[in-house]
């Protein structure tokens, strides 16, 4: 396939991705994270080795916000659950 429809079609995933991400989406994370390892597969393929160096930083980047949003989300569960809790004791 011509590299520069494999670069065109992996920056629409990723930016799907960062779209989804953006929308709470938990698949925006995984999309992003796959994007990621499509891209290494491309700098491989193409002999591109700066990419190498932006898959591991996208991913890192990914990685983290993931986790940043997955402890928000239980901390914001457990608030609620705890207010529900609150509400029928009283």
């Amino acid at each position: 396939m011509n590299p520069q429809l494999w670069s065109w079609l992996l920056t629409a995933v990723g930016v799907f991705g960062l779209y989804l991400a953006g929308r709470r989406s938990p698949w925006g994370w995984a999309v992003g994270i796959a994007a990621q390892v499509l891209w290494f597969a491309y700098a491989v393929s193409t002999r591109q080795w700066g990419f190498l160096v932006s898959c591991f930083a996208y991913g890192w980047v990914y990685l983290r916000n993931f986790r940043q949003w997955r402890a928000e989300l239980r901390a914001t569960d457990a608030e609620t659950n705890n207010e529900a809790g609150a509400e029928v004791s009283s």
